[in-house]
């Protein structure tokens, strides 16, 4: 009776958001006595798969079903709740990603399992009740609950498992659920990717811009401050709306929500849907010309000045930095 650990994948890559569920989910196995198991679907190679030993995973189940090389919803619950039959698995470990949340729910149901979302911390284990510890509020207020369903899904907040870096490899053995087309009809015709070298949900530094920037050709101050930190760029709602930017940037209650270890915010005035999507980061940067900007409130460090004086300035120091 293994711990199940769902993995997203991106471009050839497992998301840095699944590593640290990986990490979660070996811990968890560990408390409890036995091995933890990896399901992976979609495109990525064996060879990456078998690193997941890294984070103490012992098995991955792939299944490399063509169809399901974009995210399908009730295709990869159906490949999901399959993994958990056979592996007679009652605890499952996935991230708190927009499919983590999409499946989490419809997982619950079809297994009959209790579901804990924004999980922050390994769970207390009495018998057949998990403890755990979730975010709420947009991450102002913690609760505990008791998990007791036979079945248990934990989705786990980004960013706050460190991801683990044990030797040896993972096994990788080919899975399939036996789709039917049916299971696909609903599969996107086309996906419009987000360009970029670092996706912004995973990312580790974040460089966000506001209308502080007067305009879209101003936008290069993010950018070339993003490259020099390896940073992923993202913007306020208010931005996206006036199509200065793409919405896929938009961070906030209504957008993107981040957990980056540094949020940088220029000419962002911290409206309080703005600060849901973002207060999650462990180190926020606020750079704005307006001392009574609401966002200085939630700020870990400010900078008051015109951003077109003050970003110039961080990029040279960056640069010389790297």
């Amino acid at each position: 009776m293994s711990v199940l650990v769902v993995i997203e994948c991106a471009n050839g890559e497992v998301k840095k958001s699944s590593l640290e569920a990986a990490t979660y989910g070996s811990k968890v196995a560990q408390q409890m006595g036995t091995t933890a198991t990896a399901v992976a679907i979609g495109d990525i190679s064996e060879e990456n798969l078998k690193h997941l030993g890294a984070q103490g995973i012992k098995k991955v189940l792939f299944d490399n079903d063509a169809r399901l090389k974009n995210f399908v919803n009730l295709a990869y619950v159906k490949v999901i709740a399959a993994a958990a039959q056979k592996e007679a698995s009652k605890v499952i470990i996935l991230s708190n990603t927009n499919i983590g949340s999409a499946i989490g729910s419809r997982l619950a149901v079809r297994l009959g399992a209790s579901l804990a979302t924004n999980v922050v911390a390994l769970p207390e284990i009495s018998g057949n009740t998990f403890k755990v510890r979730r975010g709420v509020y947009s991450g102002k207020a913690f609760a505990d609950v008791n998990l007791t369903a036979d079945v248990k899904i934990i989705a786990v907040k980004k960013n706050t498992i460190e991801v683990g870096h044990e030797t040896g490899e993972a096994t990788v053995e080919n899975f399939s659920a036996s789709l039917t087309d049916a299971d696909v009809a609903v599969a996107p015709k086309e996906v419009i990717q987000q360009t970029g070298d670092i996706l912004l949900p995973e990312a580790d530094i974040v460089v966000s811009g506001g209308r502080g920037l007067k305009g879209p050709e101003n936008w290069h101050l993010v950018e070339d401050l993003a490259k020099a930190l390896g940073a992923a760029t993202a913007c306020s709602k208010p931005v996206a709306d006036v199509d200065w930017r793409p919405h896929h940037e938009h961070v906030g209650q209504t957008g993107i929500t981040v957990s980056p270890n540094l949020y940088i915010a220029i000419g962002i005035s911290g409206a309080i849907q703005h600060l849901a999507g973002v207060n999650s980061s462990k180190v926020i940067v606020v750079i704005n010309k307006d001392p009574e900007a609401p966002f200085f409130k939630a700020a870990d460090y400010g900078i008051v000045g015109d951003a077109f004086e003050v970003v110039p300035k961080l990029i040279e120091a960056a640069k010389q930095l790297r």
